[in-house]
């Protein structure tokens, strides 16, 4: 008894031994050993930028001058704005930037340079898409500088005369849907993306892993049902859950954080259902690849964590590096966010929802014939 009690060096060793022989067995885990530490310290090193720059900007520019392309070509040279197009009237610039296409519009008025020249102060109108006080923040702090370099560059010689202070023109800025720059406005609505992904994904990750690990999975593979039954069976119940979680988000988003609500709720809820159905269908082809539950919640937290950082809930999307956009927009997430976004900020129609919806739907295939394929391979 007195030597069973004593402590085994050789039994403590087997003890170990054992546990490194499982872990090489379990070759879920030993990737994610290996590959959580590396994207963790590739998105917060690379993709992450919360000072974003070239950002998507377009220009209306009613007067062609001198004076209104150096502008423009000092918008480009401060890092901060990308023009990416010209728009022919205002009507177009609203609508770029409530579909998301830019996060600022330019107008040049169409007597801007016969005012500059009669030392009237005109001004130029830029309209910020300020849904992401972030993503706008720094880059229209340095519109005031911009002014005056300009200035400095083109009023010389005869002009010279114009350049004083106060500056010869000036820059009016407008913040569009979100103009006292409140966070909540940004934030909840993004929370009930996060939301839906963790708790969707989660649930139905491990749901084939349970009935396998419970020993039911027998009972139900001798039953005469096919596997799309299988998939489609266990995912409804969720749906119902998620549109459950999507009215409490909204009742808080709107009575709690009295986040604006400009669009129409059924356009919230039929891009709520998409989402949901996207989230839930990758749960199942999580719980169809892993052996076990623990497998399952490592495969969910591998999913989660690129989907909030890659998708614009914490981080301004258009800040990213290109290849951090390019993952971002393979996710289910960046979609729903612009969305829901858009939805309750904006008041976007289903024209301008269109963009972001017909991705969610294609994941949702794909993803399906995914989880498909590998749930049969657990019935041979």
């Amino acid at each position: 008894m007195s030597e069973r009690s004593a402590f085994s060096l050789s039994r403590w060793w087997s003890i170990v031994l054992k546990e490194f022989l499982q872990l090489r067995r379990d070759r879920v885990t030993a990737a994610m050993i290996v590959g959580i530490p590396i994207i963790q310290l590739t998105l917060f090193g690379f993709a992450i930028n919360t000072d974003p720059k070239h950002l998507p900007t377009a220009v209306i520019i009613a007067d062609q001058s001198p004076f209104s392309r150096s502008f423009v070509a000092a918008l480009e040279n401060s890092a901060y704005f990308n023009i990416i197009e010209t728009l022919p009237d205002e009507e177009a610039g609203h609508r770029a930037l409530a579909r998301g296409d830019v996060q600022f519009v330019l107008s040049v008025p169409v007597d801007f340079s016969r005012r500059l020249l009669r030392g009237e102060r005109p001004s130029l109108l830029v309209e910020a898409d300020a849904t992401d006080p972030v993503a706008t923040g720094s880059a229209l702090s340095a519109l005031s500088g911009l002014v005056q370099s300009v200035a400095d560059k083109d009023l010389t010689g005869p002009l010279a005369y114009l350049n004083g202070r106060p500056a010869a023109f000036d820059v009016l800025v407008h913040r569009l849907y979100n103009p006292e720059g409140i966070t909540q406005y940004n934030v909840v609505p993004g929370l009930m993306g996060v939301i839906l992904t963790m708790t969707m994904v989660m649930m139905t990750g491990l749901s084939v892993t349970r009935e396998r690990e419970r020993g039911t999975m027998e009972n139900l593979l001798a039953t005469p049902v096919r596997p799309l039954e299988v998939m489609t069976g266990k995912i409804v119940p969720y749906v119902l859950i998620g549109l459950i979680q999507v009215t409490i988000i909204l009742a808080a988003a709107l009575f709690v954080f009295h986040v604006p609500f400009e669009g129409s709720p059924l356009a919230i809820y039929v891009s709520a259902l998409l989402f949901i159905a996207a989230n839930l269908t990758v749960g199942i082809t999580l719980s169809s690849l892993a052996q076990n539950q623990l497998q399952g919640m490592q495969l969910t937290f591998f999913y989660f964590l690129p989907s909030i950082l890659l998708s614009g809930f914490l981080f301004p999307f258009a800040g990213m590096p290109k290849w951090a956009q390019y993952i971002g927009n393979l996710l289910p997430l960046t979609y729903f966010t612009r969305l829901v976004r858009g939805i309750l900020l904006k008041g976007v129609g289903w024209s301008d929802m269109w963009p972001s919806i017909w991705p969610l739907g294609v994941f949702t295939v794909v993803v399906m014939g995914i989880a498909l394929r590998f749930y049969r391979r657990t019935l041979d």
